[in-house]
């Protein structure tokens, strides 16, 4: 295995590293550094994302540069203020024993003024924005004469933002002779035209698979209704208290929607978007650093530069438009040679969109179920135990009170103790969780394209008796109930499970449920005087499809499975007479959780 020493570095930049900690370069480290260091050609460099390529620019950068020249002498563009932050950060780091060597960081949101004072005072590397950096160059306040490397980080993600004419303008000021690097996750069209564009005779280098995402991320997917996505979130985040995750939306709008509603509900969320101030953003990127946020709510260009090395997920929202975006996305996770999981929640129309993700990517989507009450209680517990097992016991706070406690419970033996300790410390969270609904869509008939090619052979468990025994219920739509709804309602009110219970067609003020034959009295028993919203519960047997075949006195139901004039509800009209309009004019939408319109978000706005 080599090191840093073998690349042929300065001893500075080697003494800098052992202060960091870097003693192995990583594979495109390895790769790039001599590479640089050994040619005057261009180079085009391709690597996946978190795996360490501001070192492998920057490490090289610096060895070519004189610190006793004043001169701008070195120029790295990024797409985002924060990448910028992170890689000047990064690159006087790695500067520490070079005296002399001054780093400018220079993006929109931030004073320009400072930023000129810093230029004048004499710096040799600037890390910019395109945009801020044309503004100077407007102002004539930085001269980029004397360049000799310029660097393009994350290209692919400068043209998706629009920057392409702003490189044209900013590349014509540099010298011809200068050396240009461009390091991308990804190889795109846009990408090779501005490498055969403006670089001369370039090498490229690329490690690892193109256009792949790294093998050390788990890529999940759930399927769930629109309007579930917000609670399926949830969901996840309440079943895994060590998670810490970025959540991507597409548009700051939705971004910040999202965050607010997070924060309201109890969960340590912010938003960083695009309409933040630096000093905003600063103050997010801070809080979520020190881990007093579990969840980044981010837009795809803000999250641009965000290298934290612990994060568990990534969260897809909404999925991306291009699987350039999806890569650069999951980069956030399994950082620094950890593992990691990037997870989407999409509708059913999504699927085939995952599909060819996987085509793409070259990788496999694993199907993942929303977790239900039961797993998420049962989470919840464990982690407690774990809490309460590594606690450290303050004694002396306790001096006074543990006495009493011996005396009380001293007839007690320690299995009795747990029992009733897990009664008093978990009967409100078993019981919180007991009754909450599936948010999974309804698998039945949709195994084939909603399982990934490697679950197609597990049995969803519906499917066996999706002829059995049928039972109407008179609760509908109009009630707020949808399939995931009214599986949990059943399965609260029986106490039976999901996997009982098979094919569901839910209409406006009626429903007809497929039932295990063998668990079918039970429910029905079940309901027997039940109540919903203070209204009378009915259910019965129906045969066959649409309840055709049940008794119609017993239903209220004429041949087709319509409710009859007699049936309906009190100051309703009857569900065969006037349009569905009229029909459903005064009851009450059922509540949403959370819901964004879809909409054709302008490219613009996606910052």
């Amino acid at each position: 295995m080599s090191s840093f020493d073998t690349l042929g570095l300065r001893a500075e930049l080697i003494r800098s590293l052992q202060d960091i900690g870097f003693t192995t370069p990583t594979p495109v480290q390895a790769q790039a550094i001599p590479m640089l260091l050994g040619s005057e050609n261009d180079v085009v460099a391709l690597a996946q994302t978190g795996t360490g390529k501001t070192a492998a620019f920057g490490l090289p950068l610096l060895e070519f540069l004189d610190p006793q020249e004043r001169a701008v002498q070195a120029l790295v563009l990024a797409p985002t203020r924060e990448l910028c932050v992170q890689i000047a950060g990064d690159l006087e780091r790695f500067a520490g024993h070079m005296k002399g060597t001054r780093v400018t960081a220079v993006y929109g949101g931030a004073s320009i003024r400072d930023q000129m004072r810093e230029i004048q005072r004499g710096t040799q590397i600037i890390v910019a924005t395109p945009g801020r950096l044309l503004d100077l160059i407007g102002r004539k306040a930085v001269d980029l004469s004397n360049l000799d490397v310029v660097v393009l980080d994350e290209a692919d993600e400068m043209l998706n933002m629009g920057f392409q004419e702003d490189l044209t303008e900013i590349l014509s000021t540099t010298p011809s002779d200068k050396r240009t690097w461009l390091f991308s996750a990804t190889m795109g069209r846009e990408v090779r035209a501005i490498a055969k564009g403006y670089m001369r005779d370039f090498q490229e280098l690329q490690v690892g698979e193109r256009n792949t995402t790294a093998s050390a991320i788990q890529h999940q997917y759930s399927v769930v209704h629109a309007r579930d996505r917000y609670a399926a979130l949830k969901r996840f985040v309440d079943a895994d208290p060590d998670l810490f995750a970025i959540v991507f939306c597409r548009t700051k709008h939705e971004t910040q929607e999202l965050a607010t509603a997070l924060i309201k509900d109890g969960y340590n969320a912010d938003a960083i978007h695009g309409d933040l101030s630096q000093a905003q953003r600063d103050h997010v990127m801070g809080r979520y650093r020190a881990r007093s946020l579990q969840l980044l709510i981010a837009t795809d260009v803000a999250a641009r530069g965000i290298d934290v090395s612990d994060i568990t997920h990534v969260v897809h929202f909404d999925l991306p438009g291009e699987a350039e975006s999806y890569t650069h996305r999951s980069g956030r996770t399994a950082r620094a040679g950890r593992s990691g999981i990037s997870l989407s929640l999409i509708g059913v129309r999504e699927v085939n969109k995952v599909r060819q993700l996987e085509r793409m990517l070259k990788t496999h989507f694993t199907y993942v179920r929303v977790p239900g009450g039961g797993d998420i209680g049962k989470a919840q517990v464990v982690a407690y135990l774990h809490k309460l097992k590594n606690v450290e016991v303050d004694h002396e706070a306790l001096a006074t009170i543990l006495p009493i406690a011996h005396e009380e419970l001293k007839d007690f033996s320690k299995e009795e103790l747990i029992e009733r300790f897990m009664s008093v410390a978990f009967n409100r969270i078993i019981t919180q969780f007991r009754n909450t609904p599936d948010l999974n869509i309804d698998m039945s008939r949709k195994d084939h394209t909603l399982r990934g090619p490697a679950d197609r052979g597990q049995d969803s468990g519906r499917e066996r008796f999706s002829t059995g025994r049928q039972m109407f219920i008179n609760l509908g739509t109009a009630d707020g109930f949808d399939k995931g709804k009214m599986l949990g309602y059943i399965c609260g009110m029986s106490s039976i499970t999901g996997e009982h219970i098979g094919r569901m067609l839910i209409k406006d003020v009626y429903s007809f449920i497929d039932i295990d034959p063998e668990y079918y009295e039970q429910v029905f028993s079940s309901f027997q005087g039940a109540s919903y919203k203070s209204r009378k519960v009915r259910v019965d047997e129906a045969q066959g499809p649409g309840g055709q075949g049940a008794p119609k006195k017993d239903r209220g139901f004429k041949g087709g499975g319509r409710p009859q004039n007699r049936g309906h509800r009190k100051g309703e009209r009857p569900a065969n007479s006037g349009s569905r309009g009229e029909e459903r004019r005064g009851r009450p939408e059922p509540k949403k959780e959370y819901y964004e319109p879809k909409r054709i978000v302008p490219k613009k706005e996606r910052r």
